[in-house]
């Protein structure tokens, strides 16, 4: 199942989700990840900091957006400062830029190894999300709309990295489980590693780059200008993703707080 249904698609492209809260969009788009919850026990601060990030307002009405973002109101500050200010001890941040890759398997491991091996159910995993990875941020309207696979090579033909397992849905006790919801088999996927706390970071640079690629290419079926166009893949990121203005530049930022840097 996809993270949005394709009618809720329809009513987030002509402005009806204006700075709704992540709770809301998922719960009016009848999402299954809204119901998935696979955190661990004894993870009171990242249950805290999940319902800070759920209820916290993501501005998603642009018209226009710049190449350069000056102001917090055009980005998700309040999200990403409670991010920053995560009471919990143990947090991580991972850069990924490869889509076609082992990014969503190392964080996987990375839970299980913190959560189960060295006991910390409060362990905070946060995807820097940019180049090609952005891609799979992107939800199923933008992705038909501008063609988005060509852009992988036609490898993926939709946006397979929002897809649901049947794995997901295992006893979440059973921690062992070769075939379970912590097993490599089917469930290196986004909504099931956000059930687990992961948070996802977007990147206003990468937005803006992809625009102005495909701009040039002539992949503009409504005619926008590239700006405008920025807004609507700004408006079309997954529910739950933290809007940055720019990875590289935020990285920085999240080390000054605590984060521990892998790739």
């Amino acid at each position: 199942m996809e993270i949005s249904r394709r009618t809720m698609l329809g009513v987030v492209a002509t402005g009806g989700l204006a700075s709704l809260t992540v709770a809301q969009v998922r719960a009016a788009s009848g999402s299954e990840a809204g119901t998935l919850s696979l955190m661990p026990d004894g993870a009171k601060t990242l249950k805290e900091l999940m319902d800070v990030l759920d209820k916290a307002p993501r501005r998603r009405d642009f018209k226009e957006v710049p190449m350069i973002l000056t102001e917090a109101n055009q980005w998700d500050f309040d999200a990403f400062n409670a991010l920053l200010h995560y009471k919990g001890k143990v947090k991580q941040v991972w850069d990924h830029t490869q889509l076609d890759g082992p990014w969503l398997n190392l964080m996987r491991n990375s839970l299980n190894c913190q959560i189960w091996s060295f006991h910390h159910p409060d362990f905070l995993v946060v995807s820097a999300t940019h180049g090609p990875a952005h891609l799979a941020l992107y939800d199923a309207y933008l992705w038909d709309k501008y063609q988005l696979a060509k852009l992988t090579g036609d490898k993926y033909k939709e946006n397979v990295f929002l897809k649901i397992p049947a794995a997901a849905h295992a006893d979440p006790m059973a921690v062992q489980d070769e075939d379970g919801a912590y097993a490599p088999a089917d469930t290196n996927s986004i909504p099931v590693l956000q059930a687990r706390g992961v948070v996802f970071l977007a990147c206003h640079n990468a937005i803006f780059e992809v625009c102005h690629k495909l701009h040039g290419s002539g992949v503009n079926p409504d005619k926008l200008s590239v700006p405008q166009m920025v807004a609507e893949f700004t408006n079309h990121l997954i529910p739950g993703a933290v809007l940055t203005p720019g990875i590289v530049g935020t990285i920085p930022e999240m080390g000054l707080h605590g984060f521990q840097y892998a790739r």
